[in-house]
Protein backbone atom coordinates (compact mmCIF):
# COMPACT_ATOMS: atom_id res chain seq x y z
CA UNK A 1 0.00 0.00 0.00
CA UNK A 2 1.42 3.36 -1.07
CA UNK A 3 2.06 5.74 1.81
CA UNK A 4 0.76 9.19 0.86
CA UNK A 5 0.68 11.61 3.77
CA UNK A 6 -1.47 14.72 4.14
CA UNK A 7 -0.49 17.28 6.78
CA UNK A 8 -3.01 19.97 7.74
CA UNK A 9 -0.64 21.96 9.95
CA UNK A 10 2.86 22.91 8.81
CA UNK A 11 4.15 26.15 10.37
CA UNK A 12 7.40 26.08 8.40
CA UNK A 13 10.25 23.79 7.45
CA UNK A 14 13.99 23.78 6.79
CA UNK A 15 14.50 27.08 8.62
CA UNK A 16 11.65 28.86 6.81
CA UNK A 17 8.87 30.39 8.93
CA UNK A 18 5.52 30.97 7.19
CA UNK A 19 4.57 33.57 9.83
CA UNK A 20 7.31 36.19 9.43
CA UNK A 21 7.82 39.18 7.18
CA UNK A 22 11.02 37.50 5.97
CA UNK A 23 8.97 34.97 3.99
CA UNK A 24 9.59 35.25 0.25
CA UNK A 25 8.68 33.36 -2.90
CA UNK A 26 12.05 31.61 -2.92
CA UNK A 27 12.05 30.73 0.77
CA UNK A 28 8.54 29.31 0.56
CA UNK A 29 9.56 27.10 -2.36
CA UNK A 30 12.62 25.96 -0.41
CA UNK A 31 10.40 24.93 2.48
CA UNK A 32 7.78 23.31 0.23
CA UNK A 33 10.44 21.24 -1.53
CA UNK A 34 11.75 20.06 1.86
CA UNK A 35 8.23 19.17 3.02
CA UNK A 36 7.64 17.09 -0.11
CA UNK A 37 11.06 15.44 0.24
CA UNK A 38 10.14 14.39 3.80
CA UNK A 39 7.30 12.24 2.47
CA UNK A 40 4.36 14.65 2.63
CA UNK A 41 2.22 14.71 -0.52
CA UNK A 42 -0.26 17.45 0.43
CA UNK A 43 0.01 20.09 3.14
CA UNK A 44 -1.51 23.31 4.44
CA UNK A 45 1.06 26.04 5.19
CA UNK A 46 0.03 27.38 8.59
CA UNK A 47 0.18 31.02 9.70
CA UNK A 48 0.03 31.46 13.46
CA UNK A 49 -1.48 34.45 15.27
CA UNK A 50 0.20 37.48 13.71
CA UNK A 51 -0.01 41.21 13.19
CA UNK A 52 -2.76 42.11 10.72
CA UNK A 53 -0.59 43.22 7.74
CA UNK A 54 1.29 39.92 7.69
CA UNK A 55 -1.74 37.83 6.79
CA UNK A 56 -2.45 39.42 3.43
CA UNK A 57 1.27 39.62 2.54
CA UNK A 58 2.18 36.02 3.35
CA UNK A 59 -0.97 34.42 2.02
CA UNK A 60 -0.31 36.29 -1.24
CA UNK A 61 3.29 35.07 -1.42
CA UNK A 62 2.27 31.46 -0.78
CA UNK A 63 -0.58 31.54 -3.28
CA UNK A 64 1.64 33.12 -5.95
CA UNK A 65 4.33 30.47 -5.49
CA UNK A 66 1.76 27.66 -5.57
CA UNK A 67 0.10 28.89 -8.76
CA UNK A 68 3.35 29.55 -10.61
CA UNK A 69 4.63 26.06 -9.82
CA UNK A 70 1.41 24.13 -10.44
CA UNK A 71 1.06 23.04 -6.81
CA UNK A 72 -2.64 23.73 -6.39
CA UNK A 73 -3.44 20.14 -5.47
CA UNK A 74 -0.40 19.71 -3.22
CA UNK A 75 -0.95 23.03 -1.41
CA UNK A 76 -4.70 23.70 -1.69
CA UNK A 77 -4.75 26.61 0.78
CA UNK A 78 -3.45 27.90 4.08
CA UNK A 79 -4.40 27.11 7.66
CA UNK A 80 -4.93 30.16 9.86
CA UNK A 81 -4.09 29.07 13.42
CA UNK A 82 -5.50 32.21 14.98
CA UNK A 83 -5.87 35.12 15.42
CA UNK A 84 -9.20 34.17 17.03
CA UNK A 85 -7.82 32.16 19.96
CA UNK A 86 -7.54 32.55 23.73
CA UNK A 87 -5.23 35.24 25.09
CA UNK A 88 -4.73 33.40 28.37
CA UNK A 89 -1.40 31.79 29.34
CA UNK A 90 -1.29 28.11 28.54
CA UNK A 91 -4.15 28.27 26.08
CA UNK A 92 -2.36 30.83 23.91
CA UNK A 93 0.64 28.49 23.81
CA UNK A 94 3.60 29.94 21.94
CA UNK A 95 1.40 32.46 20.09
CA UNK A 96 1.84 36.19 20.76
CA UNK A 97 -1.17 37.31 22.86
CA UNK A 98 -0.75 40.89 21.60
CA UNK A 99 -1.94 39.76 18.16
CA UNK A 100 -4.99 37.80 19.33
CA UNK A 101 -8.28 39.25 18.05
CA UNK A 102 -11.93 39.04 19.04
CA UNK A 103 -14.22 37.24 16.59
CA UNK A 104 -14.70 39.49 13.57
CA UNK A 105 -16.46 37.93 10.55
CA UNK A 106 -16.21 41.19 8.59
CA UNK A 107 -12.40 41.24 8.96
CA UNK A 108 -12.26 37.61 7.86
CA UNK A 109 -14.37 38.24 4.75
CA UNK A 110 -12.24 41.22 3.78
CA UNK A 111 -9.08 39.14 4.13
CA UNK A 112 -10.56 36.34 2.04
CA UNK A 113 -11.64 38.77 -0.68
CA UNK A 114 -8.14 40.27 -0.84
CA UNK A 115 -6.38 36.90 -0.97
CA UNK A 116 -8.56 34.98 -3.41
CA UNK A 117 -10.24 32.80 -0.77
CA UNK A 118 -6.96 30.94 -0.28
CA UNK A 119 -7.76 29.87 3.30
CA UNK A 120 -8.65 26.20 3.65
CA UNK A 121 -8.75 25.85 7.43
CA UNK A 122 -8.98 27.98 10.58
CA UNK A 123 -8.36 27.31 14.25
CA UNK A 124 -10.46 29.32 16.71
CA UNK A 125 -11.16 29.18 20.45
CA UNK A 126 -14.59 27.74 21.15
CA UNK A 127 -15.36 29.96 24.15
CA UNK A 128 -15.03 33.30 22.31
CA UNK A 129 -18.04 35.58 22.04
CA UNK A 130 -19.31 35.32 18.48
CA UNK A 131 -17.60 31.99 17.76
CA UNK A 132 -20.72 30.35 16.21
CA UNK A 133 -21.25 33.32 13.89
CA UNK A 134 -17.58 33.27 12.86
CA UNK A 135 -17.79 29.54 12.15
CA UNK A 136 -20.85 29.97 9.95
CA UNK A 137 -19.10 32.81 8.10
CA UNK A 138 -16.02 30.66 7.49
CA UNK A 139 -18.12 27.68 6.39
CA UNK A 140 -19.87 29.91 3.86
CA UNK A 141 -16.48 30.29 2.15
CA UNK A 142 -15.72 26.54 2.32
CA UNK A 143 -13.27 26.91 5.21
CA UNK A 144 -13.01 24.01 7.65
CA UNK A 145 -13.12 25.31 11.22
CA UNK A 146 -11.16 23.58 13.97
CA UNK A 147 -11.34 24.31 17.70
CA UNK A 148 -8.20 24.80 19.76
CA UNK A 149 -5.93 27.06 21.82
CA UNK A 150 -8.84 27.49 24.17
CA UNK A 151 -10.21 26.89 27.65
CA UNK A 152 -13.61 25.89 26.36
CA UNK A 153 -16.34 24.16 28.33
CA UNK A 154 -18.43 21.29 27.03
CA UNK A 155 -21.22 23.78 26.28
CA UNK A 156 -18.82 25.99 24.30
CA UNK A 157 -17.65 23.06 22.20
CA UNK A 158 -21.19 21.83 21.61
CA UNK A 159 -22.41 25.21 20.36
CA UNK A 160 -19.46 25.39 17.95
CA UNK A 161 -20.13 21.87 16.67
CA UNK A 162 -23.76 22.92 16.21
CA UNK A 163 -22.52 25.89 14.15
CA UNK A 164 -20.40 23.68 11.88
CA UNK A 165 -16.96 23.21 13.46
CA UNK A 166 -15.47 19.90 12.33
CA UNK A 167 -12.20 19.23 14.16
CA UNK A 168 -10.07 19.82 17.24
CA UNK A 169 -6.63 21.32 16.65
CA UNK A 170 -3.76 19.31 18.22
CA UNK A 171 -6.02 18.02 21.00
CA UNK A 172 -4.40 18.05 24.48
CA UNK A 173 -1.86 20.63 23.32
CA UNK A 174 -2.33 24.39 23.17
CA UNK A 175 -3.74 24.22 26.70
CA UNK A 176 -2.38 24.81 30.22
CA UNK A 177 -0.19 22.18 31.85
CA UNK A 178 -2.53 22.23 34.87
CA UNK A 179 -6.32 22.15 34.40
CA UNK A 180 -9.40 20.95 36.28
CA UNK A 181 -9.19 17.18 36.36
CA UNK A 182 -12.76 16.69 35.10
CA UNK A 183 -13.98 19.88 33.46
CA UNK A 184 -11.50 20.84 30.76
CA UNK A 185 -11.38 21.19 26.95
CA UNK A 186 -9.60 17.85 26.44
CA UNK A 187 -12.36 15.73 27.95
CA UNK A 188 -15.02 17.96 26.40
CA UNK A 189 -13.45 17.58 22.97
CA UNK A 190 -13.16 13.83 23.29
CA UNK A 191 -16.81 13.60 24.34
CA UNK A 192 -18.12 15.54 21.33
CA UNK A 193 -18.66 12.76 18.78
CA UNK A 194 -19.09 15.14 15.84
CA UNK A 195 -15.54 16.47 16.10
CA UNK A 196 -12.48 14.78 14.63
CA UNK A 197 -9.35 15.00 16.80
CA UNK A 198 -6.14 16.21 15.18
CA UNK A 199 -3.21 14.70 17.09
CA UNK A 200 0.53 15.44 17.00
CA UNK A 201 2.07 11.99 17.29
CA UNK A 202 5.73 13.02 17.21
CA UNK A 203 6.54 11.33 20.52
CA UNK A 204 6.81 14.62 22.44
CA UNK A 205 3.43 16.33 22.26
CA UNK A 206 1.45 13.33 23.54
CA UNK A 207 2.53 10.23 25.49
CA UNK A 208 1.74 6.89 23.93
CA UNK A 209 -0.73 5.90 26.64
CA UNK A 210 -2.80 9.02 26.02
CA UNK A 211 -2.78 8.46 22.26
CA UNK A 212 -4.05 4.92 22.88
CA UNK A 213 -6.90 6.21 25.04
CA UNK A 214 -7.82 8.86 22.47
CA UNK A 215 -7.79 6.24 19.73
CA UNK A 216 -10.21 4.07 21.67
CA UNK A 217 -12.60 6.99 22.16
CA UNK A 218 -12.45 8.59 18.71
CA UNK A 219 -11.52 5.49 16.64
CA UNK A 220 -9.58 5.65 13.38
CA UNK A 221 -12.55 7.29 11.67
CA UNK A 222 -12.30 10.41 13.86
CA UNK A 223 -8.53 11.01 14.14
CA UNK A 224 -6.20 12.99 11.88
CA UNK A 225 -2.45 12.96 12.46
CA UNK A 226 -0.62 16.25 11.95
CA UNK A 227 3.01 17.20 12.46
CA UNK A 228 2.57 20.81 13.62
CA UNK A 229 6.03 21.17 12.07
CA UNK A 230 7.90 24.29 13.14
CA UNK A 231 10.52 26.02 10.97
CA UNK A 232 13.10 24.01 12.91
CA UNK A 233 12.00 20.80 11.17
CA UNK A 234 14.94 19.47 9.19
CA UNK A 235 17.54 21.45 11.17
CA UNK A 236 20.17 20.20 13.66
CA UNK A 237 19.79 20.47 17.46
CA UNK A 238 20.53 23.88 18.98
CA UNK A 239 19.02 27.17 20.11
CA UNK A 240 16.70 29.00 17.73
CA UNK A 241 14.47 32.07 17.71
CA UNK A 242 11.36 30.92 15.89
CA UNK A 243 7.64 31.66 16.01
CA UNK A 244 8.42 34.57 18.35
CA UNK A 245 10.06 32.21 20.84
CA UNK A 246 13.60 31.61 22.08
CA UNK A 247 13.48 27.84 21.91
CA UNK A 248 15.72 24.81 22.14
CA UNK A 249 15.79 21.81 19.81
CA UNK A 250 17.01 18.86 21.83
CA UNK A 251 18.92 15.88 20.47
CA UNK A 252 15.76 13.77 20.80
CA UNK A 253 13.75 16.14 18.60
CA UNK A 254 11.85 18.00 21.32
CA UNK A 255 11.49 21.70 20.43
CA UNK A 256 10.45 23.83 23.40
CA UNK A 257 10.56 27.19 25.13
CA UNK A 258 11.91 26.47 28.65
CA UNK A 259 10.89 29.90 29.96
CA UNK A 260 7.23 29.46 29.00
CA UNK A 261 7.25 25.74 29.70
CA UNK A 262 5.64 24.95 26.36
CA UNK A 263 6.46 23.22 23.11
CA UNK A 264 6.97 25.40 20.02
CA UNK A 265 5.55 23.16 17.33
CA UNK A 266 7.49 20.06 16.41
CA UNK A 267 10.68 19.19 14.55
CA UNK A 268 8.99 16.21 12.92
CA UNK A 269 7.50 15.53 9.52
CA UNK A 270 4.21 13.70 9.28
CA UNK A 271 6.18 10.64 8.13
CA UNK A 272 8.01 10.77 11.49
CA UNK A 273 4.67 11.06 13.28
CA UNK A 274 3.29 8.10 11.35
CA UNK A 275 6.34 6.04 12.30
CA UNK A 276 5.92 6.79 16.01
CA UNK A 277 2.20 6.06 15.85
CA UNK A 278 2.88 2.77 14.07
CA UNK A 279 5.30 1.79 16.84
CA UNK A 280 2.45 2.00 19.37
CA UNK A 281 0.64 -0.84 17.57
CA UNK A 282 -2.75 0.80 18.03
CA UNK A 283 -3.95 0.79 14.43
CA UNK A 284 -3.94 -1.66 11.54
CA UNK A 285 -2.13 -0.60 8.32
CA UNK A 286 -5.50 0.33 6.81
CA UNK A 287 -6.38 2.43 9.85
CA UNK A 288 -2.98 4.14 9.76
CA UNK A 289 -3.73 5.21 6.19
CA UNK A 290 -7.03 6.64 7.36
CA UNK A 291 -5.51 8.77 10.13
CA UNK A 292 -2.48 9.97 8.12
CA UNK A 293 -4.17 10.57 4.77
CA UNK A 294 -7.75 9.59 3.97
CA UNK A 295 -9.51 11.41 6.81
CA UNK A 296 -7.64 14.64 6.08
CA UNK A 297 -8.40 14.37 2.37
CA UNK A 298 -12.11 13.95 3.08
CA UNK A 299 -12.11 16.84 5.54
CA UNK A 300 -10.71 19.39 3.08
CA UNK A 301 -12.30 17.96 -0.05
CA UNK A 302 -9.28 16.40 -1.75
CA UNK A 303 -9.90 13.51 -4.15
CA UNK A 304 -7.22 10.81 -4.05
Amino acid sequence: MKKEYIDLQVNGFAGVDFSTLELSYDSFMKAADAVFASGTAIFLPTIVTSDVPLYERNIGIIRDAVEKNGLQRAVPGVHLEGPFISRLPGAVGCHNPDFVRDCDPEWLLELLDRTGNYVKMMTIAAELDGAPELIKCANSRNITVSLGHHLATSADIKRCADAGAKTLTHLANGCPNMMHRHENPVWAGLAEDRLTAMLITDGHHLPGDLIKCMARIKTADKIIVTSDAAPVAGLPPGRYHMLNNDAILEENGKFHNPEKGCLVGSSASIADCAKFLESLEIFTPEELRKVTCLNAAKLIGIKL
